[in-house]
């Protein structure tokens, strides 16, 4: 093992690979139509980017991304010729989308930067490939290979790449400058990848654009932070983030590092929201957080109930106190809350395990409804609502027990009290 609970992938006994290996994604009849497509019409086509590192690693490709030096309109013009679907979703910057076969594929016209602003970029067409790679963030992710899998490396990817080092293409400054969101992109490249530390040229960039996080979008930060908190182990990265002052600026605080480390080794599987929940120490400050991450509604809501302690919920309650609990707040809430609680105190056993309890205890649903009482003579109104609520506090006080006769029973009981 090593730094980051990464392993490490080996290298061929004969040292650097030229060629990919063998890959699922590579050999689909969706991919060699995209492929032939592009060939026929003289584009010359490669694979780029996070499908080649990915290959390159053997971890799982989710995108293919392709690129050729043909310009967009006559990229259009090859897969339309060869009955594949074409959507242009970034004309201005030579992308269009290939779907066949339900499956996507972006496809790139080469490119250089003209000119930025730390957040966009105005380029302009080439067909030089060590150009188009030169714009891009990492050395890991300028890399490239042509549709038999030879491998084209002009910055010391692959050597980045197996040695887990995230570096910079070019000036890291520079890069920077060009747009800052590179400076998260670069914190969320070593959770997911980095075995070594970050260099400490770099770091000492970071420092100096720290202040520029400010000037980013919620949804550009959002998005970058959401994956980096995917990782495996992101706490690793996560203090070396706080220590340069980018947490404070992604986050307003800190953020609580060692809580982080413990629910990414307790949880069932990476779940960036609750680990975001798990890093603010002030429950009071998740809702200007949710809005400054432009979080939608739903995870809004899930960030702040994951951040309140639940009164009763302790390490000494019950399973029929639980079951309650969970009727009453939900189960998403209780189970996120147990599982903040057990990160927060590692030492206490009982937190992960009732957690586990949380998720598969059953819990039954409150057995009458409005027209129940209704049916008991009750006119529609208030009255109803009251009555209902009433029979469900005495359910719940019998520990959800009571079956849906013994509820109507308890109603009539009810009603019949209130006409005296």
């Amino acid at each position: 093992m090593v730094p980051n609970g990464k392993k490490a992938p080996v290298a061929p006994e004969d040292g650097r690979p030229d060629r990919l290996p063998a890959a699922a994604w590579r050999d689909r009849p969706e991919t060699r139509a995209v492929i032939a497509a592009l060939e026929a019409a003289g584009a010359g086509p490669r694979f780029v980017g996070g499908c080649v590192r990915d290959t390159l690693l053997g971890r799982p490709v989710a995108d293919v991304d392709i690129a050729t030096p043909l310009r967009p309109e006559a990229v259009m013009e090859a897969l339309r010729r060869a009955g594949i679907r074409v959507v242009p979703t970034g004309l201005d910057h030579g992308t269009v989308t290939a779907v066949i076969g339900g499956q996507p594929f972006e496809i790139t016209t080469l490119r250089i930067d003209v000119e930025t602003d730390g957040r966009h970029a105005v380029v302009a067409f080439t067909d030089d490939w060590r150009t188009d790679a030169a714009r891009r963030d990492f050395t890991m992710n300028a890399l490239s290979a042509d549709p038999d899998g030879r491998i084209h490396d002009y910055f010391g990817g692959v050597e980045d790449a197996l040695a887990g080092r995230v570096r910079f293409v070019g000036d890291p400054a520079q890069r920077m400058d060009e747009d800052v969101l590179r400076l998260l992109r670069l914190f969320r490249f070593h959770a997911h990848y980095g075995r070594t530390p970050i260099e400490p040229a770099t770091l000492e960039a970071v420092r100096r654009f720290v202040p520029r996080i400010a000037g980013l979008s919620g949804e550009r930060i959002r998005a970058e932070l959401l994956k980096l908190l995917s990782a495996p182990d992101p706490a690793t990265a996560w203090r070396v983030m706080a220590g340069l002052g980018v947490a404070e600026a992604v986050l307003g605080e800190p953020g609580d590092a060692d809580r982080l480390e413990s629910l990414s080794k307790i949880e069932p599987r990476p779940d960036p929201l609750l680990r975001l929940a798990a890093l603010v120490t002030r429950a009071d400050s998740a809702a200007a957080l949710a809005q400054r991450l432009r979080l939608s509604n739903a995870e809004r809501d899930r960030l702040l109930a994951a951040v309140r302690p639940i009164e009763g919920l302790t390490p000494e309650v019950t399973e029929s106190d639980l079951v309650r609990t969970i009727y009453r707040h939900g189960r998403v809430r209780v189970v996120d809350r147990l599982l903040i609680a057990a990160a927060g105190e590692p030492e206490e056993r009982r937190w992960p395990a009732l957690a586990e309890t949380a998720r598969g205890v059953g819990v039954p649903a409150f057995p009458l409804q409005g027209r129940d009482i209704v049916g008991l003579g009750v006119p529609p109104g208030p009255k109803v609502g009251g009555l209902l609520a009433a029979v469900e506090r005495w359910w719940l006080d019998g520990g959800l027990a009571a079956g849906r006769e013994a509820c109507l029973a308890e109603a009539r009981r009810l009603v019949a009290s209130a006409r005296a």
